[in-house]
C-alpha cells in the first residue's frame, strides 16, 4: 500500500510538472472520499475547483488562468479575470490609499484593481499531503501584509473543506485591514443568505441594471432573471447566522463563517457581499459571494484569521426555493427561521 500510495504522488508530481510546461498554471488536487478540490499555488494560491466527485466543479475560472499562467507581478499591473476562489483585504477604498508603490493610484484613490501582488505572485507550498495544503504569499508592498493559506478536508466530515487565510503586517507601523474571501461560481446558481429583515439589505447598482430580489421568512434570494436581461450589481447583507447557500448542477454548496455583528465589519462592506453579473446566456454569467472577516488594525509582525468551512452535498431535488430551503433545514439544520447560529 505505502509503494502504490508513493508511486501516485509521483505521478501526480510529473503531471503538474508537464502542465507546467506546456504553460497551464500548475495544479495541487486534494481529494475526501465524498469530495475534491484544485487549488494552483500560482496566481496568489487560488481554488479553481471544487465539487462532489464525479459532478461539475462549482467554482467558475476564466480562460486567462490558461493563457496568461504567468502574469506580470508588480504594482503596476491591472486586474486579469483569473476568477476562481481569491482572497482580497477590505476595505476596497483602502486598496492603493495606504502605499507609495504606485502613487499614481494612490493620489487617485483608485478602487481597481485588487493587489496583483496578493492576485498573481507564486506562493510557496508549505506543507502538503493528499487532504491538506499550506501556501504562503510574497510580501506585498501595496497592502502591507503576507499571506498564509490553508485547504484541508475535515476528517470528520468528508463533504467540508476548511478555508483559512492568515494575513501579518509586515510594515514598521500600524494597518487597518480586513480579510476578504471572494469566491466565483456561475450566475445560474440559486444562493440564499439568512437575514433577520429587509433592511439589513442594500444594493449598489452603479454598475448596472440591478438584480432583483426579495427576503421571505427570513431569507435573501435573487429573483428570476427575465429572458435576455442584464442584470449587473452588488447587494451587501448583514447576515442573521454565519452561512450562505448556493444550489448549482445537481450540488448544494454551503459557505459557512463566523457571525460577527455589523459593527465588526468596516461599514463599506458588509459581512455577506454577492455581486451578479450576467446577460442574456445566465450561465456564463458571473457570481461572486463574498464573506468579509472583522476590520482590525495591526501592530507590526501582528496577524488576523479567519475562516470559511464549504460543504458540498448531492441534490436532486427540485430548483425552486421551497426544495432548496426544505433540503438546508433538513440536512444541515439550516433553517429559514433561524436567525442566530
Amino acid at each position: 500500500m505505502r509503494t502504490h500510495a508513493t508511486l501516485a504522488v509521483v505521478l501526480a508530481l510529473c503531471l503538474e510538472a508537464f502542465n507546467a510546461r506546456a504553460g497551464e498554471v500548475e495544479r495541487i488536487r486534494l481529494q475526501s472520499r465524498e469530495a475534491a478540490a484544485e487549488i494552483t499555488p500560482a496566481l496568489g494560491g487560488r481554488v479553481l475547483a471544487f465539487g462532489r466527485i464525479g459532478h461539475p466543479n462549482l467554482i467558475k475560472i476564466g480562460e486567462p488562468v490558461a493563457s496568461q499562467p504567468t502574469p506580470d507581478v508588480s504594482a503596476m499591473a491591472d486586474d486579469i479575470g483569473y476568477l476562481g476562489h481569491d482572497v482580497w483585504l477590505g476595505p476596497q477604498s483602502g486598496w492603493w490609499s495606504d502605499q507609495h508603490a504606485n502613487a499614481a493610484r494612490r493620489d487617485a484613490k483608485a478602487v481597481w484593481p485588487p493587489d496583483p501582488y496578493l492576485a498573481f505572485a507564486q506562493t510557496r507550498v508549505v506543507a502538503r499531503t493528499p487532504d491538506r495544503l499550506v501556501l504562503e504569499g510574497v510580501d506585498s508592498p501595496v497592502t502591507g501584509v503576507r499571506l498564509l493559506k490553508s485547504f484541508a478536508f475535515d476528517p470528520a466530515d468528508p463533504a467540508t473543506l476548511e478555508v483559512t487565510a492568515l494575513a501579518r503586517n509586515i510594515r514598521e507601523r500600524p494597518i487597518a485591514r480586513d480579510l476578504w474571501f471572494n469566491t466565483r461560481t456561475s450566475a445560474a446558481t440559486r444562493v440564499y443568505v439568512p437575514v433577520a429583515h429587509p433592511r439589513d439589505v442594500r444594493i449598489d447598482a452603479a454598475q448596472g441594471q440591478a438584480p432583483a430580489w426579495n427576503v421571505v421568512d427570513g431569507m435573501f434570494a435573487f429573483l428570476p432573471a427575465e429572458s435576455a436581461k442584464t442584470r449587473r450589481g452588488k447587494v451587501f447583507l448583514q447576515p442573521a447566522a454565519g452561512w450562505m447557500a448556493g444550489f448549482a448542477q445537481g450540488q448544494a454548496f454551503v459557505i459557512r463563517f463566523d457571525h460577527q455583528p455589523r459593527a465588526a465589519i468596516h461599514p463599506e462592506q458588509g459581512q455577506v457581499e454577492l455581486y451578479l453579473d450576467h446577460g442574456a446566456d445566465i450561465a456564463a454569467g458571473l457570481l461572486e459571494m463574498e464573506v468579509h472577516a472583522p476590520y482590525r488594525t495591526l501592530a507590526p509582525g501582528e496577524a488576523m484569521q479567519a475562516r470559511e468551512r464549504w460543504t458540498v452535498l448531492p441534490y436532486d431535488g427540485a430548483d425552486t426555493p421551497q426544495a432548496h430551503l426544505a433540503f438546508l433545514c433538513a440536512r444541515l439544520q439550516l433553517c429559514a427561521t433561524q436567525a442566530t447560529d
